[in-house]
């Protein structure tokens, strides 16, 4: 089966040469997120709980738009440019997964991230239906 690609406009544009996901056989790869507001584009201002959740909702408009949520995200992938945000990034990140199965996931420490953001997350999930 051919890879589909999923949008919202709910979530920011992509601004390079990807999708904000893409479904194949079921399965959605979402692309990492970083805080931007989709209205303006713009980097969100705030410390790593306001990106983080900024992030998280990104994140729920492309899963929703490709059938799915985060009861469905099998493993997850946290960029944060500083460990000592791991804690308060970790706490707003769990509170998006309200089934008793969290996905696999693993927080990588960079070095920098796109317009100086805090944090990226990238998903993969299957639809809900």
């Amino acid at each position: 089966m051919k890879p589909k690609p999923i949008s919202s406009d709910r979530a920011p544009k992509a601004v390079a040469a990807y999708s904000q996901a893409v479904e194949c056989n079921g399965l959605l790869f979402l692309s990492g997120q970083i805080p931007l507001d989709p209205a303006s584009g713009q980097l969100v201002e705030g410390d790593i709980t306001v990106q983080t959740r900024r992030v998280m909702d990104n994140l729920q408009a492309v899963l929703e738009a490709g059938g799915s949520d985060f009861e469905h995200v099998a493993k997850a992938t946290i960029y944060l440019v500083d460990m000592a945000d791991f804690a308060k990034a970790n706490e707003v990140y769990a509170g998006y997964f309200k089934g008793e199965v969290k996905p696999a996931r693993v927080t990588i420490a960079v070095a920098e991230l796109p317009r100086a953001a805090k944090v990226e997350i990238e998903m993969i999930a299957v639809r809900a239906s």
